[in-house]
């Protein structure tokens, strides 16, 4: 039974408060009248929920809050204020109150903001124990604290991630676009003997292939017009460190056979220079492709993939990662109230059945865009169903409306290709502002259009 603490001075109410709750049979209520009592009371036990008067004698709703929060306690208070007292319904949630209800209460008002401040606690202790209990499990569990999850086989993951990380040799990581790829990147260098050295990132999607050997080798003044003095490349700036190279799979072969040479002979050359540099690089690199695939079709050496693939890490998907996704958008909601300077406490039941529905194409970086966006068009303190992108509305609405056969005798890639074209056709045409809602690079996204056929 959940714990709740009502402060009130007026004993009729706390009486009329503590019939409601009992009725329910289930909420453990303690009752007090005496507001002085308030701080050692709350000390000494641990609730769950205090519903809290704003306006006492001796000592205030506000002066509790601040107890609260100074001390943090891991309670969620609801606070109760006159009908027009709007002032102090402000304060109290600057001091971090969950919700306000006005006098006189309504029941129904009334469980309703229990039962969602209860879901919010429960979110928070499941991302608290997770941080405090499974991490434990970690040696290096400080380096994985920006990955939010609560499942075993993502722990399971990032225990494999650590032994390999203490090696020297290089590690492809692979998995689906959004999954965090660069974030496992990241702790393996955190862990490495190379940790204190650079970490360099590079998408290999996004450059050209003329372009990418000019920024990835370095080259010297004169190599090509423009080139008015020497520049190192990605390479050189990771000497000694670490070189994560994402989306691997999108290298011509010409630049293949140069990435292979450094991994065996650990020497490269600028472009434009006949002098080779020697350099000393661990290299991660992160591919959303099937690699062997590739391989058969004659894009990608298979030579070059065996000297990546010395050590693998495999990321699933984030409809694989269960208890996540409340979790996740929980921890974006927060983050985005943070940047968009709004303050929106819960998350709407009908919202996160719906988020829980959904296939994710674009993964974790998938639910950080919806959740962003959504963050931005509402304005109630709740995140609601008609502030979600219209492109999420309509897959998930095909979902819960058409949940039969129809759905279910699709491939993957039948449902992919239909995602995408929903999000072209809410995006106009705009494969940039498509491909960040998908969370996939634009070149990726281009890909996939070509492959399903979907050009215009």
């Amino acid at each position: 039974m959940k714990k709740i603490l009502i402060i009130d001075d007026d004993q009729s109410l706390l009486n009329y408060l503590n019939v409601i709750l009992l009725q329910t049979e289930e909420y453990d209520v303690s009752l007090l009248s005496d507001s002085e009592q308030a701080c050692k009371k709350i000390h000494s036990n641990t609730y769950d929920i205090i519903l809290l008067d704003m306006v006492m004698p001796c000592v205030t709703g506000l002066y509790i809050l601040k107890y609260i929060k100074e001390n943090h306690i891991n309670v969620e208070t609801i606070v109760f204020t006159g009908a027009g007292d709007v002032e102090t319904a402000v304060s109290s949630m600057k001091m971090g109150a969950f919700d306000y209800l006005r006098k006189p209460l309504d029941r129904e008002d009334l469980l309703t903001v229990i039962k969602k401040a209860i879901e919010k606690k429960e979110l928070k202790h499941c991302e608290i124990s997770f941080k405090e209990s499974s991490l434990d499990e970690l040696e290096f569990k400080e380096v994985f604290s920006d990955i939010i999850t609560q499942s075993k086989n993502m722990i399971r993951i990032f225990q494999i991630v650590e032994k390999i990380a203490l090696t020297d040799s290089s590690i492809l990581i692979w998995g689906e676009s959004g999954t965090g790829k660069e974030l496992i990147a990241k702790a393996i260098h955190q862990i490495s003997k190379r940790k204190n050295e650079n970490f360099i990132a590079v998408n290999a999607g996004i450059f050209a292939n003329e372009l990418f050997t000019s920024e990835f080798f370095g080259h010297i003044k004169g190599a090509f017009s423009g080139a008015a003095s020497n520049k190192k490349g990605f390479i050189e700036e990771a000497n000694r460190g670490t070189l994560f190279l994402d989306e691997i799979g999108e290298l011509s072969l010409p630049i293949q056979v140069k990435l292979l040479r450094v991994l065996q002979e650990g020497e490269f050359f600028r472009l434009g220079s006949t002098q080779n540099m020697k350099v000393d690089v661990r290299i991660v690199a992160a591919t959303n492709k099937d690699l062997q695939e590739e391989i058969k079709k004659g894009n990608f050496r298979k030579d070059l993939f065996y000297r990546l693939n010395m050590n693998s890490v495999y990321l699933p998907p984030l409809m694989e990662r269960a208890g996540d996704i409340p979790l996740l958008a929980y921890h974006f909601l927060k983050q985005f109230n943070k940047l968009n300077n709004k303050n929106i406490r819960t998350i709407s039941d009908t919202v996160l059945k719906l988020l829980n529905n959904y296939d994710y194409p674009g993964n974790v970086r998938e639910l950080m865009n919806i959740i962003n966006s959504a963050t931005i068009v509402e304005s109630s303190g709740e995140l609601r169903k008609k502030s979600l992108p219209q492109y999420f509305l309509d897959n998930t609405n095909n979902c819960v409306i058409f949940p039969g056969s129809n759905m279910k005798n699709k491939t993957l890639q039948e449902v992919e290709k239909d995602h995408i074209m929903k999000v072209l056709e809410y995006c106009e045409g705009n494969r940039t502002k498509a491909s960040k809602i998908l969370g996939i690079s634009r070149v990726n996204l281009i890909a996939k259009i070509k492959r399903y056929g979907l050009e215009k």
